[in-house]
């Protein structure tokens, strides 16, 4: 049977999953029901040192909802722990005494400066957690006091910081960074030169859930007034797999270890990011829209794919997906692949029909002897697969690559097998010399 067991800096853990640094790990309560549920390791809700920290009392949480109303992602207003050091610390000891094969990373904040770093660190490191994770991407609410995402969107500073906490801290140091920039290779770097043991990503997305049309407000609001928030769950996993595949594929940071986050709410999605260099996963809306117990849906989901894939452990497919990530001058412009259309499962919807006619290529006929049926036209199609995209019934519009020899209807050219290294062939013409592709 499977071994998916953690090792991620030295920190064990039953399994890989994790419960992100937020409102479900802020207390003790919370996460000793985490852990008898089965969680592999939590990082606690961030701590501070400045005793003003009130949240509001009205609305924290906003949503965006499925047709269905299943929850897609929700958008958060919520700060750090407005508990009291002291009580935080008190907890982290006694939950790391009584599960000593949990992992236990404490997710931290302070202001800008040495001094606080300096005085923190410590008092984290006598809990006996075992390790810290450096809370550089809050977006909303402490990022306008210098802290969270305005660190974290400069590079200079997370560098800095981290130095601080590599000086004064044995424990290994994870950096948590923002989404909120425009390349995400610059933080990791400034990381990794700072001496960071490892990045997590992503942070949350400044947002704003939407308008309340009636009120003619933002939604939601607290007393008539809003404020951007975080944005996490389903919807925003594109969005972390690019940026973890980006540091993974990176010349500074490659090998770099990740812990990924950003809507993990089932095995396959944890499968993906670990594919793609992770070693641990964090998961928070999942586990607050559908309760602790999701997470044995994902040990024992995870657990059946590897051994059908007869992967012993976690380490035999992290990363493996990573050299297929590639820019888009080095994609194989000489590969063609056409729709096919299953008639037996077709519902006779009309769906790709539209969509192809209206947006695309008009490429999909939509009427055969009177009847509704609906074929590729292969002479028109360019292989978008648009269609197989929108089409309700799994499976029933798939992708076909031409073989070798085949002639491509639409151009008249004969499929070329002779570009495996499309990179650095002459009739690409945006071929790149061998000696510069990586």
């Amino acid at each position: 049977m499977a071994d998916i067991s953690s090792n991620f800096l030295g920190i064990k853990s039953p399994n890989p999953f994790w419960l992100a640094s937020a409102p479900p790990t802020d207390k003790e309560y919370n996460v000793v029901r985490a852990f008898e549920a089965g969680w592999g390791g939590v990082v606690w809700k961030t701590l501070g040192i400045d005793p003003h920290v009130v949240n509001v009392s009205g609305p924290r949480y906003g949503t965006l909802r499925g047709p269905d109303r299943r929850v897609i992602g929700l958008n958060n207003i919520e700060l750090i722990t407005d508990r009291t050091l002291a009580i935080n610390l008190e907890e982290i000891a006694r939950v790391k005494r009584n599960w000593p094969d949990r992992a236990v990373v404490v997710s931290i904040m302070v202001p800008c400066d040495e001094a606080s770093w300096k005085f923190i660190l410590p008092l984290v490191e006598q809990t006996g957690a075992d390790g810290i994770e450096l809370n550089f991407g809050c977006p909303h609410g402490m990022s306008e006091r210098g802290m969270g995402a305005a660190v974290g969107q400069v590079p200079e500073y997370i560098e800095m910081v981290t130095r601080w906490c590599k000086q004064y801290c044995s424990l290994p140091v994870i950096v948590k960074l923002t989404p909120n920039i425009t390349d995400i290779r610059y933080p990791a770097r400034a990381a990794h030169r700072g001496g960071a043991d490892a990045v997590s990503l992503i942070n949350t997305i400044n947002s704003i859930i939407g308008v309340d049309l009636d009120a003619m407000a933002m939604s939601p609001n607290t007393g008539g007034m809003g404020s951007h928030g975080g944005y996490c769950g389903t919807a925003v996993k594109p969005i972390a797999l690019n940026m973890v595949a980006e540091i993974a594929r990176d010349g500074e940071t490659r090998g770099m270890p990740i812990s990924g986050i950003g809507g993990v709410s089932t095995w396959r999605d944890a499968a993906e990011f670990i594919a793609l260099g992770c070693g641990t996963v964090q998961v928070c809306t999942a586990a607050m829209v559908h309760g602790f117990s999701i997470v044995q849906d994902m040990i024992s989901g995870l657990e059946n794919f590897m051994d059908e894939r007869g992967y012993r452990t976690i380490d035999d497919f992290r990363g493996k997906a990573v050299p297929t990530v590639t820019d888009w001058r080095y994609l194989n412009l000489n590969h063609v692949e056409k729709a096919v259309i299953d008639q037996e499962s077709c519902i006779k919807c009309g769906k790709c029909h539209i969509a192809c006619e209206d947006t695309s290529h008009q490429a999909i006929t939509s009427i055969k002897n009177g009847e509704r049926h609906y074929e590729v036209k292969e002479e028109e199609c360019v292989g978008c697969n648009l269609c197989a995209s929108i089409c309700p019934v799994e499976n029933c519009i798939t992708m076909r690559a031409l073989a070798p020899g085949e002639v491509d209807l639409r151009t008249g050219r004969v499929v070329s097998g002779d570009y495996a290294n499309w990179t650095t062939h002459p009739n690409n013409p945006m071929a790149t010399p061998a000696s510069e592709v990586a």
